[in-house]
Parts: C-alpha cells; sequence; structure tokens
C-alpha cells in the first residue's frame, strides 16, 4: 500500500485541540508530516506534542523528570467530579510511591504462572464465540467478538458474576472517551456518571469479597483487599485501580484484535503468509500492535527544564506522547507504513516503556495470539463488511463495528 510524501502544511496546522473528524478515521498522514518536520511541536499555550521513538523512549525513562501526576493538569479539565478522583489515583495516572504499590500487588496476581493457567479457559471462550458466529455467517466482528474477550477475562480476574457484566464494556467506553484531548459536556456527563456506577457496584463487590475472599492465585480483587509486602490500598485506590484494570485491560485488547483482523483484510499477502504458517501469530500481534497501535497518546508534565531535540521546555509544561506516529518512526522501523508479520526486531511502544510498562501486556498477547489465530483457522476467508465505523477517538484508536462475512 502506497504513501504519498508528508505534507508539510499537515504539520504546521496541525493542532490536538482542533482537529478535523478525518484525523481520527486516518491520522498516518499528519504522523508522517510530524516526524519529518516537525516532531518537538510547541503550541501556543505552551504544550509540546512529540513524536519521535527516541525522544519517547527519553520520556518513559525518565520518571523524574517526565512525571505522570495528573492532579495538576486533570483540574481544569475536570474539576471536582467523579473523573477527576479515578483519573487522578489510577495506576497509570501516577507517580511513585502509589504507582509502585499498585503495580507491584497487580503483576503480582499476573504472573506467567497465572496467566499460563488462564488459557484452557480463555481458548473454550474464543471458540465458543466462533461457534455463535459461525451460526450467523454475517457477524460484528467488535460486538460478537473483540470486545466479548477482554470483559470476560478482566470480569474473571476481578470475580464480577457473569450477571453483572452487562453494563462493564459501556462504563468503560464512556470513561476512556474522557479522555480525549475536546470534550463536550455530554462527554463528561456519561463519563462521570460511569465512575459513579462502576464505583457504586465495587462498593458492594468489595464488602462481599471482604467477607468471603477468593482464590489470590486467580482472583485480583482478593489479591489487592491482601495487599503485598504489608502494603495496602485505601478504599478509594481499591475502587479507582479496579476501574483501571477493566478500562485497561478491555479498550487496548478490544482494539488489538478487531485491528488485527482489519488488518488482515488490508493486506491479502500478510494473511496468506499466516495461514500458510501459523507460527508467525506471535510477530504477528506485535506487529498489528506497531502499525495499529491500540493506545495512540500518552501524556507526561515536566518537573523542571528539559531539552528535548534541540528545543528547550519549561518546567510545568504538558507533553503529549504520539505513541502512533513513533511506532511508525523511519529512524526505528524500516519502511513503518508495510505490514510486515515477520518483523524483527520490533520494539514498538504500543505498551509504554520504562516503569510505566503495561503491567498486562502479557495477558494482552495471549488473548490477541488465540482470538485471531483461531478465528482465521476457522474463517480464513472472510471479509470486512461496507460499512465498518472507526470509534472516532484521537487517544484509542480501534473501531466501534467491524462487520464481516465468514465465507
Amino acid at each position: 500500500m502506497a504513501h504519498e510524501s508528508p505534507d508539510r502544511t499537515l504539520a504546521s496546522q496541525f493542532d490536538p485541540r482542533d482537529l478535523d473528524p478525518a484525523f481520527a478515521q486516518d491520522p498516518y498522514p499528519t504522523y508522517r508530516a510530524l516526524l519529518e518536520f516537525a516532531p518537538v511541536k510547541q503550541f501556543d499555550d505552551g504544550s509540546v506534542f512529540l513524536s519521535r521513538y527516541a525522544d519517547l523512549v527519553t520520556v518513559y525513562r525518565d520518571t523524574k523528570r517526565f512525571s505522570s501526576d495528573k492532579k495538576i493538569p486533570f483540574r481544569p479539565k475536570y474539576g471536582d467530579t467523579p473523573l477527576y478522583v479515578h483519573h487522578t489515583t489510577s495506576l497509570v495516572f501516577n507517580d511513585p510511591p502509589l504507582h509502585t504499590r499498585v503495580r507491584s500487588i497487580i503483576v503480582s496476581a499476573l504472573t506467567p504462572k497465572a496467566i499460563a493457567q488462564m488459557e484452557p479457559g480463555l481458548i473454550d471462550l474464543v471458540d465458543r464465540l466462533i461457534d455463535k458466529m459461525a451460526e450467523k455467517g454475517e457477524v460484528d466482528l467488535i460486538e460478537d467478538f473483540a470486545s466479548a474477550i477482554p470483559i470476560e477475562i478482566i470480569g474473571n480476574l476481578l470475580g464480577v458474576p457473569h450477571a453483572d457484566r452487562g453494563p462493564l464494556r459501556g462504563w468503560s467506553l464512556a470513561i476512556l472517551g474522557a479522555l480525549e484531548p475536546v470534550l463536550t459536556q455530554e462527554q463528561l456527563d456519561i463519563g462521570n456518571r460511569a465512575v459513579s456506577d462502576f464505583s457504586a457496584y465495587l462498593d458492594d463487590l468489595i464488602a462481599d469479597r471482604r467477607k468471603h475472599p477468593g482464590d489470590p492465585a486467580t482472583d485480583v480483587l482478593t489479591r489487592l483487599l491482601q495487599g503485598d509486602r504489608g502494603e495496602h490500598l485505601t478504599h478509594v485506590e481499591l475502587v479507582q485501580n479496579c476501574i483501571f484494570l477493566l478500562n485497561a485491560g478491555h479498550e487496548t485488547t478490544t482494539n488489538l484484535i478487531g485491528n488485527g483482523l482489519n488488518l488482515l483484510c488490508d493486506w491479502p499477502d500478510e494473511r496468506r503468509r499466516l495461514l500458510n504458517d501459523p507460527g508467525l501469530i506471535k510477530p504477528a500481534i506485535e506487529e498489528f500492535l506497531r502499525f495499529e497501535s491500540s493506545n495512540q497518546l500518552g501524556n507526561r508534565l515536566t518537573t523542571e527544564e528539559v531539552e528535548i531535540g534541540g528545543v528547550t521546555i519549561a518546567p510545568d509544561t504538558d507533553i503529549t506522547l504520539c505513541i502512533g506516529a513513533a511506532n511508525r518512526d523511519p529512524a526505528q522501523f524500516p519502511d513503518p507504513d508495510r505490514l510486515d508479520l515477520s518483523r524483527a526486531p520490533n520494539k514498538h511502544l504500543a505498551f509504554g516503556w520504562g516503569p510505566h510498562l503495561c503491567a498486562g501486556l502479557s495477558l494482552a498477547r495471549l488473548e490477541g495470539r488465540i482470538a485471531i489465530g483461531r478465528f482465521l483457522k476457522r474463517f480464513p476467508d472472510f471479509e470486512i463488511g461496507e460499512t465498518p465505523v472507526r470509534g472516532g477517538r484521537v487517544r484509542f484508536r480501534g473501531f466501534a463495528s467491524l462487520p464481516a462475512r465468514l465465507g
């Protein structure tokens, strides 16, 4: 698939606070332009947008000069609301010591052994979903498949009864949707209601789990309640990080599966390679993550004067990390706009880097491998329908709907 040369105008006019709706459909021409003409782009409000791979790695590694704590920058955006409480308490938007405490507990519950024990149940879930789709012939790969898998997996990790899982996807989409660069009042209202409703549900679930603990080897909520090496979370920290677990584990994995299946239709030669060599599924998942990163943007706040790419940046500057652009940086990835399922090395940034490396990356990779691998084996000739609908968001890249004919 050929791409035009970068357009300097796209880079000069780019502003994440004022984006054309077409950007959410295909941001990559803009990313190419930024990489070539404005890799360290400064805006009139003082904020900075980074697109180069090397610059993102520099920021990820240095948690002292580039803070993840969002208590100050999120105050004007959310005010005194449930969204503010959630996003300033969850793991991803915090520095040590909270980040260290929560991450160590979550990682201790997602050991390689624990994840390996999930594999038989995951295979059974994927096969049941595939059987249901086979009966229909024409399906929505998001609703019928991609979104159903992580909801079940995270629901199992937290011990959410199956009868209570209906609202989980809607809550997650509403809360994560409120992280977009520009929000309507309706988006804020929906996001705040989702945090409030999910928190109220978790209050009851936590109270019940305190009375009836689960197996800490498989029940993350019980593990969080027990703490780690004498460290315990407050009730607010516990509730908000359970919400974070759903959001982090659901949206990105849904996007990985949906994006991956769509890419296999966009790149038929690569699909044939994978059909002929199913062992390619492992590097294929890494290439899907690089090529269409589920999470496109991250943020940091400078704690002192810093220099990035020869540009001096003041303290208290809001920095946006463009993961989607960095994963297409030709300085890191040869021929970056070509999907290559055997690409190696492939040190993409889809899961972040350094101390904030995603705690659930091994689980997400397992879900992607089993879901896409088993789907393709069952439906090698599937086709995407005529009306796929992108999620319409800038920070998270995926589909709201992906109709398909299974063949």
